[in-house]
């Protein structure tokens, strides 16, 4: 390399003892997460109370910066809705904290809102291995993250990228891969400056400045990105009719506390006794959903299912139609 300094983002060889660059480039990234803050250059001086309150204080920015990203929120919630309700799917492509979080988020949607397979797709760059134990070198496989998402991503699909710096080669070589087949694509990163080198839909930039550690996104980055994607993944099952009133009515039951919420939720959204809301889950099968239509309509228990089919399994439609 010659010329001036090395850039933002520039990849420098490092020269061995015989003149030779080493095969293993470095990269030098200019995010603003890799920033020192200034805020917590005395953090090895601290006593560890302090050293909460730098941290605790430091946390407490992440929501406005989440606040600020609202408008590209909301798009990507409407480009899922649609991905989904035309029998498409939504993929997350992650490296690293980044990927982790779209995994988690990826899987808490089945028992919660009992998505069904298929709907979130979670890619993280060294594989399912990557989640427990860090495969540092995967996220500079461009290629690689190009090629997975050429096996798996189809037109109509929605790929949201998820990479702290904004620059990851996996995730940039995913969404270029997934542009180029049709599908609609979504940046979301802890760094405002991006540039990105590839075409994208909405890019989600949410700045919150240089981390506590330097470099270290698991923290206010990371944060960002669960808040991002807590929301963004809630109100897409909202918009899809997932959740009435704010009571989670799609929910899978596996365990004692969860088939006690299912009765809680009828009695809560119904004004029943515990009494009738358990006789009507019973007969509907423990379908939570056809219980609460029948409950709320006072139509038997078939004549809520078949109002549910034919509403696309949107609650207030299913009592729209029962009422008419």
């Amino acid at each position: 390399m010659t010329g001036g300094p090395a850039g933002p983002d520039d990849v420098v060889g490092r020269p061995a003892a015989d003149g030779v660059a080493e095969l293993h480039p470095v990269v030098l990234v200019g995010a603003p997460t890799e920033r020192r803050n200034p805020r917590s250059t005395d953090l090895d001086l601290m006593s560890t109370r302090e050293m909460l309150t730098v941290i605790n204080d430091d946390d407490r920015r992440v929501p406005a910066a989440v606040a600020a990203v609202l408008d590209e929120i909301a798009v990507t919630v409407d480009l899922a809705v649609t991905a989904l309700s035309t029998g498409h799917r939504v993929h997350y492509f992650g490296a690293g904290t980044s990927g982790r979080l779209g995994v988690i988020d990826a899987a808490e949607l089945v028992p919660t809102f009992n998505s069904p397979a298929g709907w979130f797709c979670a890619h993280l760059a060294g594989g399912p291995g990557a989640v427990w134990r860090a495969v540092e070198d995967a996220e500079d496989d461009l290629l690689g993250g190009a090629a997975e998402a050429a096996r798996c991503v189809t037109a109509g699909d929605l790929v949201v990228g998820l990479a702290a710096s904004g620059r990851t080669p996996y995730v940039l070589g995913a969404l270029g891969a997934a542009g180029e087949r049709g599908a609609a694509t979504v940046l979301l990163c802890a760094n405002p400056e991006v540039r990105p080198t590839v075409r994208l839909d909405v890019v989600i930039g949410v700045d919150t400045g240089p981390e506590v550690v330097t470099g270290s996104t698991r923290m206010k980055a990371g944060t960002a990105q669960k808040l991002v994607l807590n929301a963004f993944s809630t109100a897409v099952m909202v918009r899809l009719g997932r959740v009435y009133s704010n009571l989670m009515i799609d929910m899978v039951a596996t365990n004692a506390k969860l088939r006690g919420r299912m009765i809680s939720i009828l009695i809560e959204a119904t004004g029943c006794g515990e009494e009738v809301s358990r006789r009507a889950l019973h007969e509907a099968d423990g379908d939570l959903k056809t219980a609460l239509v029948s409950l709320l309509s006072g139509a038997g228990i078939d004549a809520a299912r078949s109002a549910l089919a034919r509403a696309a399994h949107q609650v207030r439609g299913a009592l729209a139609l029962l009422a008419s």
